[in-house]
């Protein structure tokens, strides 16, 4: 490609991160629906290939300055609260080794974005017993597995937990082994509740010294 050419690209993927980022923060759509709508939105029914839409980091990067432009005043407390609730939710989910994922693990949470876990059982069964034991109502739908495609879905129930959405995916005790990585920008693709506590106490520094020396 010319550099011309290779300029637009680089200009029209930008553009669909930060139409898909609109997306994500006012609507509360998922990544790959935004990223499907935006593409739509400005180029219209033509199939664009792939070189031409945004990754997830840049659509995630494209998501953290709308949220510093349009919800700086709200966002930071709604992200402390979720964060809150997914360390209690764990706590109670102890057994099963429960992660934290998506916007309230990687900070972009906005008023549109519920709990995401990732539980580890010997079954599903296992894990639906324990919540429905404890009175919650939950509804099962499926969510594609971590390790990719190839791997299949894996069942995931989902209840409200103090008027808050909770999406927990459930996969097996073995999966473990291959739970714990980053992303290729080094950043943690899943956190135990250990890491998470150490996400809120971080936060409270921060808002407890706004203008460190």
């Amino acid at each position: 490609m010319t550099p011309n050419v290779i300029e637009e690209v680089l200009l029209l993927r930008a553009e669909i991160a930060a139409a898909a980022a609109r997306l994500i923060a006012q609507d509360g759509h998922d990544y790959n629906t935004a990223k499907r709508k935006a593409a739509k939105q400005i180029l219209g029914d033509t199939q664009p290939p792939l070189n031409l839409l945004p990754d997830n980091a840049q659509i995630e990067a494209e998501v953290r300055i709308y949220q510093s432009l349009f919800h700086a005043d709200t966002q930071p407390a709604r992200l402390f609260r979720l964060r809150t609730l997914a360390v209690d939710i764990m706590d109670g989910l102890a057994a099963f080794h429960p992660y934290l994922t998506g916007a309230v693990l990687n900070g972009t949470a906005g008023p549109h974005d519920d709990i995401h876990l990732q539980l580890f059982a010997d079954s599903a069964k296992e894990v639906e017993i324990f919540l429905l034991n404890r009175n919650l109502q939950i509804d099962i739908s499926e969510t594609p597995h971590f390790k990719g495609p190839r791997y299949g879905t894996v069942e995931t129930v989902s209840f409200m937990w103090h008027k808050e959405g909770v999406h927990a995916a459930l996969y097996e005790l073995d999966d473990l082994r291959g739970a714990v990585k980053t992303r290729g920008d080094g950043k943690l693709m899943r956190a135990d509740i250990a890491a998470v506590r150490a996400l809120l106490v971080n936060s409270t520094q921060e808002n407890s010294n706004p203008n460190p020396p």
